[in-house]
């Protein structure tokens, strides 16, 4: 071949690849707003809004995720859920609570992922579409979750780190079990097990990483919904071409949950419909954030949920 043909094939794939990566940057910051239906509310209640948040990821410098953040107070939702990984530096907790904002006088419960604890360092991004190898990065500097989980307590949120709790909203009783990150091993499944509140309207499970065996002793124990974060819906996807804006096909999770499942609603056990025994419905929110050293996403838009919760008739 002559090398003016191989300079200028090797030109072409430099420049479609640049392309490829300013379009991923792009993507990892086009805040989308997700709305989704979930029939698990008893017949004749009215509906209610509840919003998902998860894997904000959130750095001091994030100004356009900070101003979007703070927007979503607007929806007045009668509910938040956090589902953790919240933080991306160590100066991040006044950016997140002040973010939050009039989120935080609507009720709410959190739960913390392994983000939260552990200060972001520089991996291979790629290392994300391997098979989990069981390694976790904790031997790094620890994060202010303390001072994080205080900010949100303080706000009148429920802490669900390993714990049962009760909260009424509106005419609805809500019955939540929470468990610390399951990706790093913090979840005290013993501490919550057991069938779920029987008085209870609503029954929520919430975790940050969903792993089967949380998801499994949720169903298990009676739980209506769980809702979860952790996969950044894939982050990387194999886009729809012939509509780059809706979310593509996940590769990967980053933990047991198979990548069919890795954002959005869906049953579990996968097989299961509603009303069968050992069964829940399951949000899995793709996540407002990235590691802050590979700020990209492929066909996987960053994403909050407005969950509205209507009667099973």
């Amino acid at each position: 071949m002559p090398p003016s043909r191989v300079l200028g094939l090797l030109g072409t794939g430099v420049a479609a690849g640049a392309a490829a990566t300013a379009y991923a940057a792009w993507e990892a910051r086009q805040y989308t707003l997700r709305r989704v239906d979930v029939p698990l509310l008893p017949s004749g209640m009215r509906p209610l809004r509840v919003l998902h948040i998860s894997d904000i990821h959130m750095t001091p410098g994030q100004i356009r995720k900070q101003e979007w953040l703070r927007g979503l107070a607007a929806l007045e939702p009668d509910l938040v859920i956090d589902t953790g990984d919240n933080l991306a530096h160590r100066d991040s907790v006044p950016v997140v609570l002040d973010s939050l904002g009039g989120l935080l006088d609507r009720p709410g419960v959190f739960v913390h992922g392994s983000n939260d604890y552990f200060e972001p360092g520089f991996r291979n991004p790629l290392g994300y579409l391997l098979p989990d190898n069981g390694k976790r990065h904790v031997n790094v500097p620890a994060l202010p979750w303390g001072d994080l989980s205080a900010g949100l307590a303080g706000s009148g949120w429920l802490d669900l780190t390993n714990r049962r709790a009760a909260l009424t909203v509106g005419e609805t009783r809500f019955a939540f079990a929470g468990v610390d990150d399951p990706h790093l091993g913090y979840d005290d499944l013993t501490a919550v097990a057991g069938r779920s509140d029987g008085a209870a309207d609503v029954r929520l499970g919430v975790a940050h990483a969903p792993y089967l065996r949380v998801l499994d002793q949720f169903a298990t124990d009676g739980y209506d919904a769980i809702v979860a974060g952790h996969t950044h819906g894939g982050q990387v996807c194999l886009p729809r071409l012939s509509n780059l804006s809706r979310a593509g096909r996940a590769l990967t999770t980053n933990c047991d949950l198979e990548p069919a499942r890795a954002r959005g609603l869906h049953r579990h056990p996968a097989d299961s419909r509603p009303g069968d025994p050992g069964s829940a419905w399951m949000h899995v929110s793709a996540g407002l954030g990235t590691s802050p050293y590979a700020r990209i996403r492929v066909a996987c838009r960053p994403e909050a949920t407005l969950l509205t919760l209507l009667p099973q008739d």
